[in-house]
C-alpha cells in the first residue's frame, strides 16, 4: 500500500473517530451555501448550521488529533532532542524534521491504518456500516495502538480522576481519557531516548570545556571548536540511522 492510501486512510479515520453526527462522507455531491439577507429560514436550516460548524471544528482539529494519536510526538521530541544535542541551530531545518516526522509516521502506522480503512472506512462507504458502528469499529484500532504504549500509571491518572471503572480491556478504554494518558507516555519516552542521545555529546562539550580552560583559553567559546567534534562523531557512527532505527524498535516493544 502506498504513502497516499495511508495517509487517505489516516484521514478517514479522523473522520469516523471525531464526526459521529455528521454526515461527511455521503455520496451526493457539497450542497451549495446561500446567505438570504431577511429572510426567516426554512425548517432545517439551523440543522445544516450545525453540520458545517461540526465539519469545520473537525477539520481544525484534525492536525492536533494527528499529533495526539500516533507516533508522531514520540518521534518529533527525539529529532528535537538531536538537533539540540549537537547544537546546530536551526540545522536541518524545522521543515526537514518535521517532514521525516510526518513519513516516520505513516510508516509505523500503516498496519493500524490499514486495518481501520479495512474494518470500519471500506465498508462504510458501501454502506455495508451504519455511521455509528462505523465509529466504534475505526476506534478499536487506534485504541489497540495507543494502549500497547501507554504506562499504566498515566492511564490510572485519568481514570482515577474521572472516577471511571477500570477497564477490563482496551476497547473499554474511551478515547478522552486514553488519548491524554497516551499522550504523556509518548513525552515521557521521547525524553528518555533524548536523554542517552545527550549523554556522548556532553562529554565531548565537557572534554573541550576542560581542555580549553586548562590551556588557559578562556575567552575562547567551547561550542565553536566542539561542534565539529560533535558533527564528526554523529557522522561516524551514521547517527541518523541509530536514531531511526531506535523509534522504530521502540514501537516494536
Amino acid at each position: 500500500m502506498t504513502i497516499n492510501k495511508w495517509l487517505f486512510g489516516f484521514l478517514a479515520s479522523v473522520v469516523l473517530l471525531f464526526a459521529g453526527q455528521t454526515e461527511l462522507l455521503a455520496a451526493d455531491p457539497i450542497p451549495g451555501i446561500n446567505i438570504d439577507i431577511g429572510s426567516s429560514g426554512a425548517a432545517g436550516s439551523g440543522a445544516n448550521t450545525v453540520t458545517i460548524i461540526l465539519l469545520l471544528t473537525v477539520l481544525s482539529i484534525a492536525p492536533a488529533i494527528m499529533v495526539l494519536m500516533t507516533s508522531f510526538t514520540r518521534i518529533v521530541v527525539v529529532l528535537g532532542f538531536v538537533r539540540t544535542s549537537l547544537g546546530t541551530q536551526q540545522m536541518p531545518p524545522n521543515q526537514v524534521l518535521i517532514g521525516l516526522a510526518l513519513f516516520l509516521t505513516f510508516f509505523i502506522m500503516a498496519p493500524t491504518l490499514s486495518e481501520v480503512n479495512q474494518t470500519a472506512f471500506q465498508p462504510y462507504i458501501k454502506g455495508e456500516l451504519t455511521q455509528t458502528e462505523a465509529l466504534n469499529k475505526a476506534a478499536i484500532p487506534m485504541k489497540k495502538f495507543m494502549a500497547s504504549h501507554t504506562r499504566e500509571k498515566d492511564l490510572l491518572l485519568f481514570l482515577e480522576y474521572t472516577q471511571a471503572p477500570k477497564p477490563t480491556s482496551y476497547e473499554d478504554i474511551p478515547l478522552t481519557t486514553l488519548v491524554p494518558a497516551y499522550a504523556i507516555s509518548e513525552l515521557k519516552t521521547a525524553m528518555q531516548i533524548g536523554f542517552m542521545i545527550f549523554i556522548p555529546f556532553l562529554v565531548i562539550d565537557m572534554v573541550i570545556a576542560s581542555t580549553l580552560m586548562g590551556m588557559g583559553m578562556m575567552m575562547l567559546p567551547p561550542v565553536m571548536i566542539s561542534l565539529p567534534f560533535k558533527i564528526l562523531l554523529f557522522i561516524l557512527v551514521d547517527g541518523w540511522y541509530l536514531v531511526v532505527r531506535s523509534l522504530l524498535l521502540s514501537f516494536n516493544t
